[in-house]
């Protein structure tokens, strides 16, 4: 099969489920539209393993596979062609996107069976799918933002289906206005870095990156960077633009694990590890991306603490997650930050599933303070969860133990790391293993807080077995980037993801030989006080649950304080839109309705008038016109005699 073919099906394959389902939405089921969706999510995996495949074929120097299709346009020296381009870096991506995404395909296929609008549902993934493909394997940054305006759009479409409800429709509008702050400032990106090389061809650019760092905050380079980090902060959920992702788990629950938790929020870290060399070569925009990171992940953690609603508390952990990748990012780990974007799309879509699977066995209620004692009722829910919470606050030997150690160690090790930074990462992940712990505590273990009337069950198969697959992933994918202090004790195990990538990711500049026993000692120490974390928890909402009452009243204006997000919203709602929606309102009543009507309303008068004193001319009469012709042959007579 030729390269353009297999290209081609990969990305179209969703697109034609689209079309299908969109043009049919009125006449298909909700297992006909699931169907149809799955299939086209699955011809699109299959598509990403043959393409994986032939690229394991190539000799390691030159596995790429490039498809140009037409040349998009031609203005003066700026040419773009509708290019995409798949390499070790991508294809990780594209295995994550529609791996990770057939399987919530197939469990929406039951969680949405009784939906009146499923057809329209499926129709809404596969095009997020479509868009979210063209974004990792554009081969420039405009190709690249156009996948990045269409997830944008796919996102508002998914967060707000329930648009009857206005609190679900309000919360699709926060995220796509937010989402299109950031985009301006990677418009802003774009157009400093074609003037500054004359292309927005990733490898071009790349290839132009000049060998020394600049070190100015106003260079060109600097400031591009600096825009497309904006840029990545909207769509990666970061601070300052983070607020956006919280409320949109008023969206179907799969959507959440679709595009809130595999793909669409790491489109921000994976456009940075493909221009890594650029952002290498600007050392203060990688602080920036360090500090951002750090202080989001331990932000959106404590914010995590204090939630009730188990899709919030899931919400506030992705928010927290993306947070390390970029503090990978910024310290020049881009690889560890890959491994994380790929473990965290594993065990977070399966925790997300988990709780999609938990809302329907309680009849759709999602406070945990209504839940306890689930795992007697939901075997399958509860292991697989179980499996994604080991993952997630880092127990070895799962996955997410194996990627957050690396970032941790190497926001310690690395010279463009510092041990604040590793404090920072640290304190998340103690912050990390109390709140997610607490959840599986209110959830599933202790005493039953179920109302009476609702009768938890097991999910069905379609459900279960997505959880299942994930789950698996969640254990066994972390020794794919074993770190090199454990690959040596376990006899040299190589790090198979860092030899796949290293030919498009860069090795952090003046790296030093690490040191074992201080990689140990913090490897020891972020394990050790998670572990000590984790069991806090459950002594506190398992063994003694009247103690989180007790302390939170002793703390109550901290705790109110947390649990109200820091109050944030509030503060953009009184600082920047209530602001803005005045100045607009002002405007518009002096300029548009004082001005503007009145000088339309005051010119359409004189020509009305005028038409109106012409129009009297005209009036039909004929003794009238005779009185005209008499008042000109005076007025003619008058004048001949006067010259």
């Amino acid at each position: 099969m030729s390269h353009q073919l297999l290209i081609s099906t990969l990305i179209l394959s969703p697109l034609i489920g689209f079309l299908i389902n969109g043009l049919r939405y009125k006449r298909h089921s909700a297992n006909v539209a699931g169907g149809v969706a799955t299939a086209a999510a699955a011809i699109s995996f299959l598509s990403a393993i043959l393409i994986f495949m032939e690229l394991l074929a190539m000799p390691k120097e030159g596995r790429q596979i490039a498809v140009n299709f037409f040349e998009w346009m031609t203005v003066a020296s700026l040419k773009i062609n509708m290019g995409f381009l798949v390499d070790p870096l991508n294809v990780i991506m594209i295995l994550i996107i529609t791996g990770v995404g057939s399987l919530i395909h197939l469990f929406s296929v039951s969680y949405m069976h009784h939906d009146e609008g499923a057809a329209k549902y499926f129709a809404y993934l596969n095009l997020f799918l479509f868009n979210m493909l063209v974004l990792v394997l554009g081969d420039n940054l405009l190709v690249m933002f156009v996948g990045w305006e269409g997830v944008g759009l796919c996102s508002y479409l998914l967060i707000g289906f329930w648009f009857k409800d206005s609190d679900k429709a309000a919360a699709g509008m926060k995220a796509f206005v937010t989402n299109r702050v950031g985009d301006a400032a990677f418009l802003l990106g774009m157009f400093l870095l074609f003037v500054s090389f004359g292309t927005l061809n990733f490898q071009e650019i790349n290839n132009m990156v000049p060998a020394d760092p600049t070190f100015s905050w106003l260079s060109p380079l600097t400031l591009g960077t600096l825009f497309l980090f904006i840029g990545a902060t909207g769509k990666s959920a970061q601070i300052p633009l983070y607020v956006w992702l919280p409320d949109a788990m008023a969206g179907p629950t799969p959507v959440s694990a679709l595009i809130h938790a595999a793909t669409m929020v790491t489109a921000g870290v994976y456009m940075i590890i493909r221009l890594n060399p650029l952002f290498l070569h600007t050392p203060n925009t990688m602080l920036v991306i360090a500090i951002i990171g750090g202080l989001t992940a331990v932000m959106a953690a404590s914010i995590g603490l204090t939630q009730w609603d188990i899709k919030k508390v899931l919400a506030y952990s992705t928010v927290s997650q993306l947070g390390y990748m970029f503090l990978a990012v910024g310290v020049g780990a881009f690889t560890a930050g890959l491994f994380h974007l790929m473990t965290h799309a594993f065990f977070k879509a399966l925790m997300f599933l988990g709780s999609g699977s938990v809302i329907h066995a309680m009849h759709e209620e999602q406070d945990i303070r209504k839940m306890g004692g689930l795992k007697k009722h939901m075997p399958i829910t509860h292991f697989t969860f179980l499996i994604g919470w080991l993952a997630i606050i880092g127990m070895p030997p799962f996955s997410g133990f194996f990627s957050k150690d690396e970032i941790l160690w190497l926001s310690f090790h690395s010279p463009l790391g510092h041990p604040a930074l590793w404090a920072l990462g640290a304190v998340g992940a103690v912050m990390t293993a109390f709140y997610m712990t607490r959840l599986m505590a209110l959830t599933f273990w202790g005493k039953s807080r179920v109302p009476q009337d609702v009768h938890p069950h097991e999910s069905p198969a379609l459900m279960t077995i997505p959880l299942i697959v994930l789950a698996i992933l969640s254990a066994f994918a972390g020794w794919l980037g074993v770190p090199h202090v454990i690959g040596a004790a376990l006899g040299h195990l190589p790090n198979i993801l860092a030899e796949f990538l290293s030919l498009n990711i860069k090795p952090i500049p003046n790296l030093a030989e690490a040191n074992v026993t201080t990689e140990i000692i913090l490897m020891s120490v972020s394990v050790g006080f998670a572990l000590i974390s984790a069991a806090l928890a459950y002594h506190m909402y398992v063994r003694n649950p009247e103690l989180p009452g007790k302390f939170t009243e002793k703390v109550k204006g901290l705790h109110n304080f947390v649990y109200n997000k820091y109050f944030v919203d509030e503060a953009y709602e009184g600082s920047i839109i209530q602001p803005l929606v005045q100045t607009s309102k002002s405007i518009w009543f002096y300029v548009d309705v004082n001005f503007i009507d009145k000088a339309t309303y005051w010119i359409s008068d004189i020509i009305k008038g005028g038409g109106s004193l012409v129009r009297s001319l005209q009036n039909g009469n004929l003794q009238t016109y005779a009185m005209y012709v008499a008042i000109g042959l005076v007025m003619t007579l008058t004048f001949i005699l006067v010259r």
